[in-house]
């Protein structure tokens, strides 16, 4: 008998607190559909760079489309746990599609329109008859969203809107947009900004425009958009005030950086497990590159840093379902998370050495992907600024 035998090693894998039974069970719905539905699809999808709008619809049967929108506006009457879920299964297939942007249209409806606006918009929403964008971002104003240019101006009953927006998420399928304006006379700063709610089909004086080339992401539709003396009603101003459209758009920020850090934790996850693959069953010298004590040692390191991302982001889902996470905090996961990400998955493209650098594998598609998540949904510059304003 060997008493020098090594010990069993017994392991308890992490589960995240907010999975429950039921979130469980939409998960694999979610993941079926996917794997089935657009997985297929996606080397074409990028290769068109955009989803086919069908999509749009086979979503919505499914029930993938606004689950934390309450049931009487059509949603799926579930918390943020089930947005999460979507987030992730599309991240673990490396699937874009605009899901994400389309919830954050749909909030600004839910906490700002009038009940008339949300019986109206947010049950088609829902369906997936009406595909949602946030326009705010303009080719002279990014992160400073007070010197926006575009204007709507008042004529009787309806709003006559000129002006354009650049790196539009889901822009070329988009047929209701959340858009900001300057409104009033001229409006000054961060009064004079208002939301409007575009409908566009069949709109005169409304343009997608070029489709961006972007250096990853390239399943996703991203446009630029142009409004010529754009009439809509007046009534499509969110919540039916003027001037309220900045705060809104503060208040909203931190359920869109929660969706940037769903994802860069998701995507770091299965890059650390694609990675770990790759090390097992490439060998050099005759070995198996997790032999050699550099890779797992980098293993370990990746390994740990995207553990302690999920329990950081775990905290922050929690603080979210509860009305709890404030701006500071959101801004920290945003910065950090996409830091760690991009820093992970560089990583991870050496340990796969040249094959690291090939398109057609999944961790050089995700490097390329990931660059843009310490960019959007404002920079980490400005998340860093909003992280200093609380010390």
């Amino acid at each position: 008998m060997n008493h020098m035998a090594k010990p069993q090693q017994t392991t308890h894998p992490y589960v995240s607190p907010w999975i429950t039974e039921e979130v469980q069970l939409f998960r694999k719905t979610v993941k079926r559909f996917v794997n089935e539905e657009f997985l297929p699809q996606e080397a074409r999808w990028r290769e068109q760079h955009r989803v086919d709008p069908e999509a749009w619809t086979k979503a919505g049967e499914v029930g993938m489309l606004l689950t934390d929108v309450p049931e009487v506006y059509g949603g799926g009457g579930g918390d943020y746990c089930y947005e999460a879920v979507v987030t992730e299964e599309l991240c673990y297939a490396g699937v874009h599609f605009g899901h994400g942007v389309h919830s954050i249209a749909a909030h600004y409806i839910l906490d700002y329109g009038t009940e008339e606006q949300k019986q109206f918009w947010l049950p088609r929403m829902t369906k997936g008859e009406l595909i949602g964008s946030i326009a705010m971002t303009e080719p002279v104003a990014g992160s400073d969203l007070q010197n926006i240019k575009t204007m709507a101006k008042r004529q009787g009953e309806c709003l006559v809107i000129n002006g354009s927006k650049t790196f539009i998420t889901n822009g070329w399928h988009t047929n209701l947009i959340v858009l900001a304006v300057k409104t009033g006379e001229g409006g000054v700063g961060a009064k004079g900004i208002s939301l409007v709610v575009v409908e566009t089909k069949d709109l005169q004086g409304y343009r997608v425009g070029r489709m961006l080339e972007k250096v990853g992401m390239h399943g996703q539709d991203t446009c630029e958009l142009f409004f010529d003396d754009v009439r809509v009603p007046a009534r499509n101003l969110l919540g039916g005030e003027e001037g309220r459209g900045f705060y809104q758009m503060m208040e909203q920020l931190p359920y869109e950086r929660m969706g940037v850090a769903v994802s860069a934790t998701a995507v770091t996850e299965h890059a650390v497990s694609i990675t770990i693959k790759h090390s097992k069953e490439r060998t050099a010298f005759g070995k198996a590159l997790i032999e050699f004590q550099n890779t797992r040692f980098k293993l370990a390191e990746c390994k740990a840093q995207a553990h302690i991302m999920r329990v950081f982001l775990d905290n922050c889902i929690q603080r979210l379902i509860a009305g709890k996470l404030d701006t500071p905090t959101a801004a920290m996961a945003k910065y950090w998370l996409t830091e760690r990400e991009c820093a992970i998955i560089d990583e991870c493209v050496q340990l796969h050495g040249g094959y690291g650098y090939m398109m057609e594998y999944p961790i050089t598609r995700m490097w390329a992907d990931s660059r843009v998540q310490r960019i959007y949904a404002g920079t980490n510059e400005i998340m860093k600024e909003l992280i200093a304003r609380s010390l």
